[in-house]
């Protein structure tokens, strides 16, 4: 997963069994078909999925995009990635273990893209703000931006205690830093909700939203 919180070895560590988790794959479904409908993925499209962890998502989005840039700061979910992609002979997907929110010497930097989202990345990222306005930047003017990720929580939704995370977002806190990025927002939507037993034993309701916003300006200079 992109992150700025060093989280990268626990995602090694837990990319052999990622897809086995049912709920996982269920949600990043959900999140693709979602996407899909929002969005209208084009074949003119070249996408950039950040924190694209074993492909979950982008498997779905590959077929109906022209080229698609997978981004991970993991090597070994991206060897699973890999992996599928050899399996399934997809030629469109290019891999990139790169951290966006801290590097300034990506390849990505020189690209545009029409379109780019997350699965369950920007609560593992830092500083939200700065993240939102380095994509910015990679979006083409009139492009997408859509990001799945979880509504403002208790904090009791990661097993760990320890592990540094956003407890998920504020909608109309998040919309701000969107905007303050250059992007226009379209939609907030509810597309999936996880039935947990969180780490206090508490079995509750976690929502996943799905935004989504154009841009329409330069991003504003620092």
């Amino acid at each position: 997963m992109v992150d700025a919180w060093n989280s990268s070895d626990k995602f090694n560590r837990e990319a052999s069994q990622w897809d086995e988790n049912p709920q996982r794959r269920a949600v990043a479904l959900g999140v693709a078909q979602a996407l899909i409908a929002a969005v209208k993925p084009k074949k003119t499209m070249r996408a950039l999925e950040f924190g694209c962890g074993t492909g979950l998502v982008s498997i779905e989005i590959a077929p109906l995009v022209k080229r698609l840039s997978a981004v991970d700061t993991s090597p070994e979910m991206l060897a699973v990635l890999q992996e599928k992609i050899g399996t399934f002979g997809i030629t469109n997907i290019e891999t990139s273990c790169t951290n966006l929110s801290a590097s300034t010497e990506s390849a990505l930097n020189e690209q545009q893209f029409e379109l780019i989202y997350s699965s369950m990345t920007l609560h593992h990222i830092d500083d939200t703000s700065a993240f939102l306005n380095s994509i910015s930047a990679l979006l083409s003017l009139g492009g997408i931006i859509a990001l799945a990720d979880l509504d403002l929580e208790d904090g009791l939704f990661h097993d760990d205690p320890n592990e540094k995370v956003h407890y998920g977002f504020d909608r109309k806190a998040l919309s701000a830093l969107l905007n303050g990025a250059g992007l226009q927002v379209m939609s907030f939507e509810t597309i999936y909700t996880f039935n947990k037993t969180n780490r206090a034993g508490i079995i509750a309701l976690y929502p996943v939203f799905l935004v989504t916003a154009t841009k329409n300006q330069s991003v504003p200079q620092e």
